[in-house]
């Protein structure tokens, strides 16, 4: 798994969209076991944050210890930094694995091999991602070109499966049909502009040019924001299926 959002944890904090509660009330809604949840690749424990009233324990891990860095302290959240691939918890362990806007990152055939490992038999995994931000036809055409034509270059390959909304993605499990969720918030100009700061390829691109591409792309978008926050819209597309052993 790479570690791409160390150097922006902070803003990854502060800036990345929270998820709607109709999500978890989804996932749990299949799990009639809640002992132990994992929440791979948590970032700040956002997501293990949200399953935490509902299991006796969540296990959140990660690659960056500067990303748990910013995590929050919950008495029945314990926080790790691990691999997805490889971890050091014990077999048959989880009634709930959750991987939230990172399983692309991931080595599949590796991380799937765990996932079977430490799943009990008919435990579940659930991976989601959110897509493009809407604002208004205006903003949109902005944001899609300094996506697509500036940050073009600076994109990982493995964002291409986000891309496609995550259908590409292997998934060797049983799989259930899920609803499309919506992500709506109430943002300033500056949210938008941390938001953006927090593309891996926005850092990828200061690195090799020596200046910050989101500036001049603000200063657009400014032109056509209408009100001090507007509504921003994200779809949500989740995967969800039963580990059978």
């Amino acid at each position: 798994m790479k570690d791409i959002f160390s150097k922006q944890s902070e803003l990854y904090a502060r800036y990345r969209p929270t998820y709607p509660p109709e999500l978890f009330t989804f996932i749990l809604n299949q799990v009639p076991e809640r002992n132990m949840a994992w929440d791979c690749a948590t970032g700040n424990g956002q997501t293990a944050k949200d399953l935490a009233p509902y299991f006796k324990m969540v296990m959140a891990t990660d690659i960056s210890e500067k990303q748990l860095s910013n995590a929050l302290s919950i008495s029945n959240v314990f926080y790790s930094v691990q691999a997805a691939e490889k971890t050091d918890f014990e077999d048959n362990s989880f009634d709930l694995v959750t991987v939230s806007q990172a399983l692309h990152w991931f080595d599949f055939d590796l991380f799937y091999k765990e996932l079977n490992r430490v799943t009990r038999n008919n435990g579940w995994f659930a991976t989601w991602m959110y897509g493009g931000m809407t604002v208004s036809p205006q903003i949109d055409d902005i944001k899609q070109d300094f996506h697509n034509n500036i940050l073009g270059p600076y994109w990982d390959p493995e964002r291409k499966l986000v891309d496609t909304n995550y259908v590409t993605i292997p998934f060797p499990l049983k799989e259930i049909s899920c609803p499309i969720f919506s992500l709506n918030f109430e943002w300033g100009l500056e949210d938008i502009s941390g938001y953006l700061n927090t593309w891996s390829a926005v850092q990828k691109f200061i690195m090799d040019k020596g200046y910050n591409p989101t500036v001049e792309i603000v200063e657009k978008i400014r032109k056509h924001w209408a009100k001090e926050k507007m509504t921003i819209r994200f779809p949500l597309y989740l995967r969800m299926g039963q580990v059978l052993k």
